[in-house]
């Protein structure tokens, strides 16, 4: 044959890269070609879904790197998001651009994760979550109170955001916006896990006892993961105020952190590409659902509002389903599927 059938790796480099294969590079390029094409010819429901798929994918993303990746289990992630979003609002409405107030955002949620994250050192699994639990509570509390800076529960109205007199004003142009943000996001976080850093946080997720034999600073290691995930999490929150135009404290209940948990459970752990999936399955399974109530409407009346009563049972079920039947995620099943078509017909 005059060329492989598999990889066939000679450095590290070519099997830490990326992309390893020039396919995989040629299908990424035209999925985000056409990713970039098709929204202006989408109507603006569907464009809006898009919107939130984007932002869910920067929120995964950072729960990932911190609880796939470091091991480090986390209730609060809705809490850090929300810093992130109140801290844009208020830079908003004081006249901070929307450049500066972004990374704002992100550094005041990872200053808010790096504080809550200094029991990691002390606490792991459940009391860890029952740790970051606490400060979901905490920060909930400081949304619906601190009504001189949040609005508390009247909330805070939000300008669309602008970049050098450009608005960012309906939702495709927000969906532009949002969709370099996510994947700036996604290929930071990938090559985070590729670097030294990545490395330290896998090795602590493993066996945190090896890890500090051979000089991993488990303390050290633990409070930058909490405050790269937080960081990530308030741009998330940031570009959701911007969207929303408003905020109230109960949309960063912990409800929003429960989903983001499923997303990168459903996903996969520990991989970028699970999160990226993740955030899509959990943001389009309420949209089906609700496509599916109203198509069932015309031939059952009334179908509709049993549907939606079920919404929250069907996320559960899918969750558990999940948990016994792919515990590993939908990254795991692509891998497998691609494994199948690379040897096929030869499956074994």
């Amino acid at each position: 044959m005059s060329a492989p059938c598999g990889l066939f790796f000679t450095s590290y480099a070519q099997e830490s890269a990326l992309f390893p294969s020039r396919f995989l590079k040629a299908s990424m390029a035209l999925f985000f070609v056409a990713l970039v094409v098709l929204p202006p010819w989408m109507n603006s429901y569907h464009v809006s879904v898009l919107c939130l798929i984007n932002i869910a994918v920067i929120g995964a993303v950072s729960l990932n790197l911190l609880t796939g990746s470091c091991g480090q289990i986390s209730l609060g992630h809705g809490a850090f998001v929300g810093v992130g979003a109140y801290t844009a609002g208020v830079l908003a409405a004081k006249g901070v651009p929307f450049l500066l107030a972004l990374p704002a955002s992100g550094l005041l949620a990872a200053l808010a994760g790096m504080l809550f994250g200094l029991p990691s050192l002390r606490l792991k699994g459940i009391y860890l979550a029952i740790s970051t639990l606490a400060a979901q509570l905490i920060l909930e509390y400081v949304f619906l109170h601190w009504e001189s800076v949040t609005g508390g529960s009247n909330g805070l109205a939000v300008m669309p955001p602008e970049i050098f007199g450009y608005a960012f004003d309906n939702d495709l142009k927000m969906f532009y916006l949002t969709l370099a943000a996510a994947s700036l996001c996604a290929l930071g976080a990938a090559n985070v896990l590729r670097s030294r850093l990545g490395r330290a946080f896998v090795s602590i997720r493993d066996h945190y006892l090896s890890a500090e034999i051979v000089g991993v600073s488990l303390f050290g290691y633990k409070l930058r993961a909490f405050g790269l995930s937080s960081f990530l999490a308030g741009v998330s929150g940031a570009l959701w105020a911007h969207y929303t135009m408003f905020l109230s404290p109960e949309q960063f209940g912990i409800g929003l952190s429960i989903s983001y948990l499923a997303m990168i459970i459903i996903g996969g752990m520990g991989r970028v590409a699970g999160a990226v999936y993740g955030a899509v399955f959990i943001t389009v399974l309420p949209e089906a659902l609700n496509a599916l109530s109203a198509s069932a409407e015309a031939w059952m009346p009334g179908m509709t509002s049993n549907l939606m009563a079920l919404k929250g049972g069907v996320f559960g079920l899918a969750l558990i389903l999940f948990l016994l039947f792919e515990p590993e995620g939908l990254a795991h099943r692509w891998r497998l599927i691609k494994a199948y078509w690379k040897l096929y017909p030869f499956a074994h």
